[in-house]
């Protein structure tokens, strides 16, 4: 499976970065800024202030993971668990 990280440039605290996340990623990141009615910019910047380790693509995937787990209750459930097993076994019999 060819892997579609992008790695796009984005002003943060007034400096010009990259960061390179799969478009799902980066869909979640705008669809969250959106929800907060802030600018992509600005959430960015508190995700980069609050990171304590590991580089700023890595921090914004696990912000937007967190996202998810908090509005879907069932997101470490069993209905999620029974998905990862069968796209597992599918990649195992494919």
């Amino acid at each position: 499976m060819k892997s579609s990280i992008v790695k796009r440039s984005i002003v943060v605290a007034g400096r010009k970065t990259s960061v390179s996340l799969e478009n799902a990623f980066w869909s979640g990141l705008k669809e969250i800024a959106r929800g907060q009615d802030t600018t992509l910019s600005s959430m960015v910047a508190e995700i980069d202030t609050g990171r304590r380790e590991g580089n700023l693509s890595s921090a914004i995937r696990l912000f937007v993971l967190d996202g998810l787990r908090s509005r879907s209750p069932t997101f470490a459930g069993v209905r999620v668990l029974a998905n990862v097993t069968s796209d597992m076994s599918a990649e195992n019999h494919g």
